[in-house]
């Protein structure tokens, strides 16, 4: 793995474009969690796909899609990540957190899948917790059983976080913001009560809610007991693919303690709610979900900085 380029800063996040095999080009992040010190906390975000064939409307992944890392490919991120900061492979990090987040839907690798089954024994990390982010793409139930699993062999007892792409409960909308054959909430329901054991943590239902996209808790409620699920809000973050498609954050992230109307029916309705908004800076460094990188490459920009553009709130 090559790295080409990198921009953040130490004590927030880091951001680097790797060239890995045939000259194909990811994204992998890491970051702390300010105030929190890096040994209290450290994440690791890394690529499973060359862009992502879901196009997803707030995400910049889907420009383009080259197929699938290997498992070597993967492990060559966080390989890189690991070495930079501990060379000796002990991770002395009480919440260490690998999000297998970054470029790609990772259901549609099962090279994701031989990671997770060696990262216990590649490193010495008391504190791992791997993380799978997903839009759950019809034709994966293998993955997810093989999944569940290694959950249940690995990462008992609170050590890994599922996390489901929600954004809206209504279906129909879903379906334009995520344009691919999923699970609806109804599976998503049904496997979450497979996957989720005592002492595990919640399933993450995450809504990066755009204004006018409901979130209505009588349809969670139908499918979701909030003793096994809890509710992630974050903002749109400012991707070129989001501002074109007009899609406006329903959570500001210019002001964390605002109040939402729908956060406060949510947590009435029993749901823990956590609105995680990060550190604004992040968004000019280009460390959040939006993947500046196929951009600048269509355009033939020099990839040296985040995004180029400036974070404004929407009317």
């Amino acid at each position: 793995m090559k790295i080409l380029a990198s921009a953040g800063k130490e004590d927030i996040a880091i951001v680097y474009i790797a060239e890995l095999r045939d000259g194909k080009l990811v994204e992998l992040v890491e970051s702390v969690q300010p105030p929190l010190s890096r040994e209290k906390k450290w994440v690791l975000i890394v690529s499973t796909l060359f862009g992502c064939p879901v196009k997803c409307l707030i995400c910049d992944a889907g420009s383009l899609y080259q197929g699938k890392l290997s498992k070597e490919d993967i492990f060559s991120q966080i390989d890189f990540l690991v070495k930079k900061r501990f060379p000796d492979g002990n991770i002395p990090v009480e919440k260490f957190k690998i999000q297998f987040a970054r470029m790609g839907e990772p259901a549609f690798n099962p090279n994701v899948l031989q990671v997770l089954e060696e990262l216990p024994s590649r490193y010495n990390a008391p504190g791992l917790i791997p993380t799978i982010s997903t839009i759950a793409p019809t034709g994966t139930d293998g993955f997810f059983q093989k999944l569940l699993i290694l959950k249940n062999k690995l990462y008992s007892g609170g050590k890994f976080q599922l996390q489901f792409s929600i954004h809206t409960s209504d279906e129909k909308l879903r379906d334009e913001l995520m344009p691919v054959r999923k699970w609806d909430l109804k599976t998503i329901s049904s496997f979450g009560e497979k996957f989720y054991k005592e002492w595990d943590r919640k399933l993450t239902l995450n809504f990066a809610l755009a204004k006018e996209m409901p979130v209505e808790p009588e349809v969670l409620l139908q499918h979701f007991d909030p003793d096994k699920f809890l509710i992630k809000m974050t903002p749109i973050n400012p991707t070129y693919q989001g501002i074109r498609h007009k899609l406006c954050s329903y959570i500001d992230p210019l002001y964390e303690g605002k109040d939402y109307q729908v956060v406060s029916e949510l947590r009435s309705a029993g749901y823990e709610v956590l609105i995680s908004i990060g550190e604004i800076e992040e968004n000019q460094i280009g460390s959040n979900c939006g993947q500046y990188l196929i951009k600048h490459l269509k355009t033939k920009e020099q990839i040296k900085e985040g995004y180029t553009y400036k974070i404004q709130g929407c009317s």
